[in-house]
């Protein structure tokens, strides 16, 4: 989905040494094919290797890494000195990124990583668009920066948390991490156990929670920084995730490059997807925080997919909710706008008419409004009275940097193998 959508590069995880162990890795297999099905399209495919080895995992580092060179990825996504050590001798041919976790936010320590091999750092999400600026300014132009533009901050520095293990056995810095930071707390005195107090007088007790970090507003400002890639976290998301974001950041990126304003619509479509409360990060101050609760909130469901259409807009699809005949619903392409239409007959795999698409999976055929290609989705808004979580940004009113971009610019979405 995020190569259908926009994506000039995907990063993503094997079996081991990625920061999200949890979110459903990439064995050797899968590593290939990924490889491969990129590389078919014109897109590039970075591997974290950014977790904090023990020597017992450094052990076996070195054949995971001849391994990655085997099935020929781009570039590795390192935050340890000893695993940049082991990529240049056993993985050669692959660029050495330095991760975000390095908490890189000055002009000598870019350079270092630099002179060390590195053709790529990652910037600390900390860091202000004044300070990337600054740097930029001051390293090698052959090094690359890339900056995270969307998704969700982690309210220790640059992902290097200790309260999951402390709590929970649970490394973060394995890629572990159990996110005590969006738990519930209370105060406990020590006489009186058992007995929960909220922490503030308003009730908000969500502490540790950070919002999701949305730059959709402000493209042209990070490329005018010299920020070379915009990177997209997509942590445990899903696939309708990877989508609908890279592709509101594809057209955002490509008016910001042409000198155009941002449509609209494309904000719309962030607001519309699973998040937290947004902010725009560091980038203009600080953040503020969202103490009420921990929740996400999406606007649509997904009903189906496509897997292939003709010129009609006849379409085979699958399913992936329920949904009815006379249904208002939402068709998204990479090629433009979201498109409104009413759901006409449902046909199941056998050309015979239903009176929904209630079976998960099935084949269904229908009529779209245009000719859409495969992978396009069909979604439904929800009909729930909750509101949205809107952008809160610390952007001076009315101040937009003036774009002077001459570095190539990429956008880097996060892989996942998680299910539409």
């Amino acid at each position: 989905m995020a190569v259908t959508y926009g994506a000039d590069a995907v990063y993503l995880a094997g079996p081991g040494y990625g920061m999200r162990a949890g979110a459903g890795c990439f064995g050797p297999e899968d590593m290939a094919w990924a490889v491969n099905y990129c590389h078919e399209r014109d897109v590039k495919v970075y591997v974290t290797v950014n977790t904090i080895p023990t020597d017992g995992q450094m052990d076996a580092l070195p054949g995971y890494l001849e391994s990655l060179e085997s099935a020929h990825a781009d570039g590795l996504i390192i935050s340890d000195l000893g695993v940049l050590t082991l990529a240049k001798k056993y993985a050669p041919s692959a660029a050495v990124h330095i991760s975000t976790q390095a908490g890189v936010m000055n002009a000598v320590t870019a350079r270092a990583f630099y002179d060390l091999g590195a053709s790529r750092v990652v910037l600390a999400r900390e860091m202000s668009l004044e300070q990337i600026a600054a740097l930029r300014a001051r390293t090698p132009k052959e090094l690359e920066l890339e900056a995270f533009c969307h998704g969700a901050m982690c309210v220790s520095f640059s992902g290097r948390c200790v309260l999951s293990n402390y709590l929970t056995g649970r490394d973060a810095n394995q890629g572990a991490c159990a996110q005590p930071c969006r738990w519930r707390y209370h105060v406990v005195e020590e006489k009186r156990p058992g007995e929960y107090m909220e922490l503030t007088e308003d009730g908000g007790t969500y502490l540790f929670n950070s919002r999701d970090m949305c730059m959709i507003d402000h493209v042209p400002e990070l490329l005018a920084a010299g920020v070379t890639s915009l990177k997209i976290e997509g942590r445990t998301k899903s696939a309708y995730y990877a989508a609908a974001v890279t592709n509101a950041y594809r057209h955002a990126m490509d008016a910001a490059l042409a000198g155009k304003p941002l449509a609209p619509v494309w904000r719309d479509e962030v607001l519309a997807v699973s998040h937290r409360p947004y902010s725009t990060g560091f980038y203009f101050g600080q953040p503020g925080q969202y103490t009420d609760d921990a929740c996400y909130f999406s606007r649509y469901d997904i009903v189906a997919v496509v897997e292939r259409c003709d010129g009609a807009g006849s379409a085979v699809l699958t399913q992936r909710n329920r949904f009815f005949p006379g249904d208002e619903l939402e068709l998204l392409t990479p090629d433009g706008e979201p498109l409104a239409f009413t759901c006409g007959q449902i046909l199941d795999g056998d050309g015979e008419p239903v009176p929904a698409a209630s079976h998960a999976k099935m084949e269904l055929h229908m009529r779209l409004p245009v000719c859409a290609p495969p992978n396009a989705i069909v979604r439904k808004r929800r009909t729930e009275a909750r509101p949205g979580h809107g952008l809160a940004s610390s952007a001076p009113a009315g101040e937009a940097a003036e774009l002077s971009v001459t570095l190539p610019t990429e956008l880097v979405v996060r892989g996942s193998t998680g299910k539409l």
